[in-house]
C-alpha cells in the first residue's frame, strides 16, 4: 500500500490536468483509508473515507468547474491597514500569552494523565470490545460527540455546496 501511496503522490506532482490531480487525490486518500484499516484504525479510515476522498473530491471538482475557462481577473493591491496589524498582533500576543499557564506536553501530572488516561487503557478493550483504544474511546466514550462533528462537517460541506451553486447561478445571469 505504500508503493501505491508513492506512486499516486508522484502522479499528483507531474500531471498537468486539475481534474485529474483532484482524482488522484481522492485515490490517495481512499488507499489512505485503506492503510488505517490495515492499521486497526476503523474511525481514523472513516474520517479519511468521508472528508479525504468524499467531501474534498466534491468541493475540489466544483472549485475546477468554477474557474475552468474564465480570465484571470486582475486585482488591486490594498494598502496594509495599521489598525488591522494592530488587532493581529494583540491577538497574537494574547494567544502566545494564554498558552504560558499550559502544562508541559506529555507532562505525567497533569489531569487528563492521572485520571482519565489510566481509566480508559485499563477499561476500554474490555468495556467496548475493541482491541484499539481510540477507536473505543471515540465510537463508545465519545460517540455522540463524534456524531456531533460528523454533522457540522457534513453542514459545512452542504453550505459550500449551496453557495457554490449560487455564485454558478449569478455568474450565468450576469454573463446573459
Amino acid at each position: 500500500m505504500l508503493f501505491f501511496l508513492a506512486g499516486t503522490a508522484i502522479g499528483i506532482v507531474w500531471l498537468k490536468s486539475l481534474i485529474a490531480v483532484v482524482m488522484l487525490s481522492s485515490i490517495y486518500s481512499l488507499i489512505s483509508a485503506g492503510l488505517f484499516i490495515a492499521m486497526n484504525a476503523p474511525d481514523v479510515a472513516l474520517t479519511e473515507a468521508a472528508v479525504g476522498a468524499g467531501a474534498s473530491t466534491v468541493l475540489l471538482l466544483a472549485a475546477v468547474s468554477l474557474t475552468r475557462g474564465r480570465r484571470r481577473v486582475e486585482q488591486r493591491r490594498t494598502p496594509v491597514r495599521p489598525a488591522a496589524i494592530f488587532i493581529v498582533l494583540v491577538t497574537g500576543a494574547a494567544l502566545i500569552y494564554g498558552t504560558l499557564s499550559l502544562p508541559p506536553f506529555g507532562a505525567p501530572d497533569t489531569p487528563g494523565q492521572l485520571h482519565v488516561a489510566p481509566r480508559y487503557l485499563a477499561e476500554a478493550p474490555a468495556a467496548t470490545a475493541s482491541p484499539n483504544v481510540v477507536t473505543a474511546v471515540l465510537a463508545s466514550y465519545r460517540g455522540f460527540d463524534t456524531l456531533g462533528e460528523v454533522v457540522v462537517i457534513f453542514s459545512a460541506g452542504i453550505g459550500v455546496l449551496f453557495l457554490l451553486g449560487s455564485w454558478r447561478r449569478r455568474l450565468r445571469e450576469e454573463g446573459e
